[in-house]
């Protein structure tokens, strides 16, 4: 896996016209050959690509990248890229942060709906923690901010809740664990949420 870090000045946010999360979106995967066929993104194949907009001050922005190769140089913008050490994934417990989507599936309906409230959202984690490989320690976790993304594709109005939480996680599952960190966990990928951001307890790496 190969961890990046994109840095985009006002005047390269200006240039690359970025004003939303789906304008984002399209200037993290210009930085990616796409590798996958046709009938694997109809399948619903994974592109291999996570990132987080970490934001900044009035002079720039960041955005980190987790993906499966690694990202061709930009015309706008400075971008650094390292290979993460197998080892990074092999301890116990890490601090994190992520930013998710909070939904749930009706069971009558089907239909996926937002999970709201700040008690509703952090029991949701809490149990849905176990599926990705690892368990959190109610007390470490933190909601820093909810808010909600709304943005134009292909003509319709897209609406997304978003999240960022920080706390502590055990690992449960190794393979899981591995699995959700290449992967992303929740929904919305595309448009900058399930990237975990993960910093070992003991013998950190900054990543």
């Amino acid at each position: 896996m190969i961890a990046s870090k994109l840095r985009l000045s006002r005047a390269d946010s200006k240039a690359l016209k970025i004003s939303d999360a789906y304008s984002l979106h399209r200037v993290v995967y210009e930085l990616f050959d796409d590798v996958r066929s046709d009938s694997e993104k109809a399948a619903g194949v994974s592109s291999g690509i996570l990132f987080v907009d970490k934001g900044g001050d009035f002079q720039a922005r960041e955005i980190l990248l987790l993906s499966d190769r690694a990202p061709n140089q930009p015309t706008h913008g400075e971008l650094a890229s390292r290979e993460i050490p197998s080892s990074f994934l092999e301890a116990d417990a890490y601090r994190f942060e992520i930013v998710m989507n909070p939904v749930k599936r009706e069971n009558q309906s089907r239909k996926l709906v937002p999970i709201k409230g700040r008690e509703a959202v952090h029991q949701w984690f809490v149990a849905k923690a176990p599926r990705w490989g690892f368990s959190v320690n109610p007390s470490s976790l933190k909601i820093n901010q909810m808010s909600v993304q709304v943005f134009e594709k292909k003509g319709q109005t897209v609406t997304l809740g978003s999240v960022i939480l920080q706390g502590e996680l055990t690992v449960s599952d190794r393979t899981q664990f591995i699995k959700s960190f290449s992967q992303g966990i929740g929904r919305g990928h595309a448009f900058g949420f399930g990237l975990l951001q993960i910093s070992p307890i003991s013998n950190p790496f900054s990543f």
